[in-house]
């Protein structure tokens, strides 16, 4: 059977394949045998950053790859989680499929909906009604800030707290453009840096309103300023030159060039 087409028995078999190698492991490895929840934390969050890069350079064969090394760690938690008998990896599956149940009742219960909008309302709403005391509870409080904007954003709109029109959102950005040119004119730094937050946050919420993600769309702009700055550089030392010895409109030269190329 083709990659990707596998039965749900070839699936299952697969599973319980990596919890069988997950228990020799945790048996037998001197390096498996030391790790706890702390110790896995960080090397969790580097994996799902790793996965983050395959998914922008939409290299699907390295996707698999993450999604594996990310799979791995959700089984080693279960492991700990059992070994202190508090949860295995059933309970965890068990868990997300009955809070995915509850929270789509436009499935498996008698509501309708619309469009993925009415979902997200209606998922939030469900959150409230099972006992959190504020839509933004889930929201991570380690997240990257660009990130935790977004989500902020999502969760507050997801309880009618929202803008009902794109043209309202701009004119935010740009009465908090206003405001922070005008700190700058005061030199008052301090007010200049809370501005300038305003300014990203009514951005973020601009790029929201029109389904781009804010976060993606500026390490897509990181790469790309990278393969260009570095594309001057090979140029640079290519022809023997040193770039601080060069102008400014020179580098400007070289910089068009690279831009051709990584458009």
């Amino acid at each position: 059977m083709k990659p990707g087409n596998n039965s749900r028995e070839a699936q299952l078999q697969a599973i319980n394949r990596l919890l069988d190698i997950m228990d020799d492991l945790r048996a037998q490895c001197p390096w498996d045998k030391k790790q706890t929840f702390e110790s896995l934390r960080q090397l969790t969050i580097e994996e799902t950053y790793e996965l983050g890069d395959a998914i922008l350079d939409q290299d699907l064969d390295e996707i698999k790859k993450e999604l594996g090394d990310l799979l791995l760690h959700i089984v080693f938690y279960a492991k700990l989680g059992s070994e202190e008998k508090k949860f295995d990896i059933a309970d965890v599956a068990q868990a997300i499929s009955e809070k995915l149940i509850v929270r789509h009742p436009h499935i498996y219960g008698d509501v309708s909906v619309e469009n993925a909008e009415d979902v997200k309302q209606n998922w939030e709403q469900i959150k409230l009604k099972e006992g959190k005391k504020s839509v933004l509870e889930g929201v991570p409080k380690s997240l990257p800030a660009l990130v935790k904007a977004t989500r902020l954003q999502e969760k507050v709109a997801g309880v009618g707290f929202e803008w009902e029109k794109m043209e309202q959102v701009w004119d935010k950005v740009k009465e908090e453009l206003a405001e922070f040119q005008e700190e700058v004119a005061n030199g008052n730094q301090k007010r200049m840096e809370s501005e300038f937050g305003d300014v990203l946050f009514a951005l973020v919420n601009y790029a929201r309103f029109n389904q781009i993600s804010p976060e993606n769309a500026l390490e897509n702009t990181n790469k790309k300023f990278i393969n260009r700055f570095q594309m001057m550089e090979d140029e640079i030392r290519k022809e023997g030159k040193s770039m601080p010895d060069l102008s400014l409109d020179t580098l400007e030269t070289y910089w068009v060039k690279a831009k051709k190329v990584f458009r």
